[in-house]
């Protein structure tokens, strides 16, 4: 009797599942199907993505508008969904110079495609991982654009909870940090179970299942990548409740959302 035919593994990218989620065209099946099956176990999922995206552009603009900050170095920067972070940054300063990162190839090259033609401060985006920091800060491509003798605001959004502790990510980002000058800022949004133990469970193991290795953190735990900084108010909250002047958090719950946010200062010398 012939042995049964094995489906192959199917295998996915955190940022065209995040495209999935804000409802953007670039996945293919895949991507449509795992992000299917972790609506099933977490049906706020595009609640959350929504609210990420959401505190990105505020943190961006804020950084833009009352630090000063010129600079943007954008790690695990996903599929473009405008507005993107230097369409932000740049509405507040048009010389802004941003550098975004990433490793999946689909998204280096939707990116490329959208950022040809731009005609204010310089934007590139380069291939790069997190889990080798050294290769980031070493590429000539990052110094051609940023001065890392002048403060840089880099940003992790919904990231590094795809990076699991194996792979050392506090080490990463305290690589990333010390490499840049200081006044610089650091900005994170992060996956937790704090709110909801059993629905993070169920999506991990959709994740997983997925070829990913997710790994969410508590509120204690994401606090260490803030070590030695200096966080701005209100500290770590979850992504709507950070710095929402219009306080459009009618209906969405803290378990809604799972995740935390919050921006720090590297502090002067």
């Amino acid at each position: 009797m012939p042995a049964p035919r094995r489906t192959p593994a199917r295998t996915t990218q955190p940022g065209r599942l995040y495209n999935y989620y804000l409802s953007g065209s670039v996945q293919d099946d895949a991507d449509r199907i795992a992000g299917e099956e972790v609506e099933k176990v977490t049906p706020t999922v595009r609640t959350m993505a929504r609210t990420n995206r959401a505190f990105m552009h505020r943190a961006t603009h804020y950084l833009a508008e009352h630090t000063g900050i010129r600079q943007f170095l954008d790690i695990g920067s996903g599929i473009p969904t405008e507005p993107n972070l230097h369409q932000i940054a740049q509405a507040v300063a048009p010389t802004a110079k941003i550098v975004y990162v990433d490793n999946d190839p689909v998204v280096l090259t939707h990116s490329r495609d959208l950022l040809t033609g731009i005609s204010h401060g310089p934007v590139t985006i380069m291939e790069g991982d997190i889990t080798q920091p050294d290769t980031i800060l070493n590429a000539p491509v990052l110094h051609e654009t940023l001065d890392l003798e002048e403060p840089v605001a880099l940003s992790l959004i919904s990231v590094l909870h795809f990076i699991s502790d194996r792979h050392y990510p506090l080490e990463a980002v305290s690589t990333l940090l010390e490499a840049l000058a200081p006044g610089s800022y650091l900005t994170i949004s992060h996956s937790t179970a704090d709110f909801d133990p059993q629905g993070t469970s169920a999506a991990v193991k959709v994740y997983r299942a997925s070829g990913m290795d997710p790994q969410p953190r508590t509120r204690a735990e994401i606090v260490r990548f803030f070590d030695g900084l200096e966080l701005v108010a209100p500290g770590i909250v979850t992504p709507h409740r950070w710095r929402n002047p219009r306080g459009d958090t009618t209906g969405i719950t803290d378990a809604d959302v799972g995740f935390y946010a919050a921006c720090g200062r590297k502090p002067m010398r």
